[in-house]
């Protein structure tokens, strides 16, 4: 990880699980209202979600998928927002196996307080995995080491995306 990132990542990540950042509104909703107060690593929008960088991301090329609008459970989507969402994540898959060739990916959802979510927002996760990586536990304990600034992965991530739009 680039020492530029490395030392913000380290501080404001373990602010963030801690509850202890800064921000009190909704970061997802900031992101999808293209708010100056979030932090904008979108990579793709449509008219009822958005694909973006996580900011925290497991693996370079961790996206999120995300409904516009605040809901917390699945079952509040709308058809509209599910067909995007769906579309997002085919497209998505395409642009991750151009870019980072992985071997597998972890598709899903953390919904409720209790399953790991630090978003209430809605928001599915496209973790892309590689061969002999270390596993989820691992990553989870933080012996993971994030290989590219989310920065960079979102700049690349546009390009892509642009090309798979629809």
């Amino acid at each position: 990880m680039p020492l530029r990132f490395q030392n913000l990542f380290c501080l404001h990540k373990l602010e963030y699980i801690k509850g202890k950042n800064s921000e009190s509104r909704c970061v997802l909703c900031l992101l999808a209202k293209n708010d100056a107060d979030g932090v904008n690593l979108s990579v793709s929008e449509g008219r009822t979600a958005v694909v973006c960088v996580n900011k925290f991301p497991y693996n370079s090329g961790h996206l999120l998928i995300f409904p516009k609008r605040h809901i917390t459970d699945y079952r509040e989507l709308t058809g509209d927002e599910e067909d995007e969402i769906s579309g997002f994540l085919k497209i998505s898959l395409g642009v991750l196996d151009a870019l980072y060739c992985p071997s597998g990916y972890n598709i899903g959802y953390n919904i409720g307080e209790f399953s790991g979510a630090s978003v209430s927002h809605l928001h599915m996760h496209v973790i892309p995995r590689h061969r002999n990586e270390l596993g989820f536990i691992d990553i989870v304990g933080g012996a993971k080491i994030v290989i590219e600034d989310p920065t960079d992965t979102m700049n690349k991530l546009r390009v892509e995306f642009r090309k798979h739009s629809r």
